[in-house]
């Protein structure tokens, strides 16, 4: 059964009649909860690829230090000075926490995305043109 739908400026579109059930219904909303989670990953994978930008930059700044002398460090709110090698310890290990982070997103990322393929592809194949699951980007 097709449905008529006229606008004000007296154009008439012709629309599928398409019954949703239930099981469809959800699966169209975990489709949309799971694209909003990955719009919040890629915005959280790209913050922590620039922190561990910056981390890596001042490993390559300190290099040029003197051994013997002060380098503050922020640690949370405050910062504390540390020789040259305490310092590039610390951030050592603060860039394998980012790196570990930033694998761990991906991991998310991938298991979200394999999820929702699965889904489009379900939903495409019950409602072929009549839905649109493509992003804007």
């Amino acid at each position: 059964m097709a449905a008529k739908v006229s606008s004000s400026n007296n154009k008439v579109f012709q629309a599928d009649d398409v019954h949703i059930s239930f099981e469809d219904q959800q699966k169209i909303n975990r489709f949309a909860k799971h694209n909003a989670r990955m719009d919040d990953l890629k915005m959280e994978l790209d913050m922590k690829k620039n922190d561990l930008k910056s981390v890596e930059e001042a490993l390559d700044e300190i290099e040029l230090f003197d051994e013997d002398e002060e380098i503050p460090f922020l640690f949370g709110e405050v910062f504390l000075t540390h020789k040259l090698t305490k310092t590039q310890e610390l951030l050592a290990e603060v860039k394998e926490q980012t790196l570990k982070e930033i694998a761990a997103i991906e991991v998310k990322a991938n298991e979200i995305k394999a999820e929702m393929n699965e889904l489009k592809s379900h939903l495409y194949q019950r409602f072929g043109s009549n839905i649109s699951l493509e992003s804007e980007d």
